[in-house]
């Protein structure tokens, strides 16, 4: 039996694009918002580490999980993005760029909403940019 060409596309492996830095940020600051950890998790290193604005440190994908789920379901309806996005070092394996962020929202049905600035730094596992770390803190007065 031969082959035809539109059948021989579909013997071949599958070839992923590979995405960059600057879209890493954009598809991070999009799986947040859907608040949704299945969406976040393959954003994220195992190895993560994150310090939320309050000073509580999360240290290792369960973790992180554990604190991104409570948030979720303590904030309702969120709306998170990132601007003034500045990279400070950019590599084939690393990166480390510094943000502001802002979200909006309801807690217990009150309207709610945060600010604050942040340091991120991704590592290249395989061919996939994922989270390290991510230190968030208040914007200074």
């Amino acid at each position: 039996m031969a082959l035809t060409t539109r059948s021989w596309l579909k013997t071949l492996p599958t070839i992923e694009k590979i995405m960059t830095a600057e879209e890493f940020v954009k598809s991070y600051e999009s799986a947040l918002g859907t608040q949704d950890w299945k969406v976040v998790e393959p954003l994220v290193s195992e190895n993560v580490t994150v310090t939320f604005s309050n000073g509580a440190i999360h240290i290792g994908k369960e973790n992180v999980q554990k604190a991104f789920e409570k948030n979720f379901s303590i904030i309702k309806n969120e709306n998170y993005t990132v601007e003034n996005i500045r990279w400070l070092v950019k590599d084939n394996k690393y990166a480390v760029y510094v943000f502001e962020f802002n979200w909006t929202g309801s807690i217990e049905g009150k309207s709610a909403s945060g600010n604050g600035i942040g340091t991120s730094v991704l590592i290249k596992e395989d061919t996939k940019w994922k989270l390290l770390t991510e230190h968030l803190g208040r914007k200074p007065d």
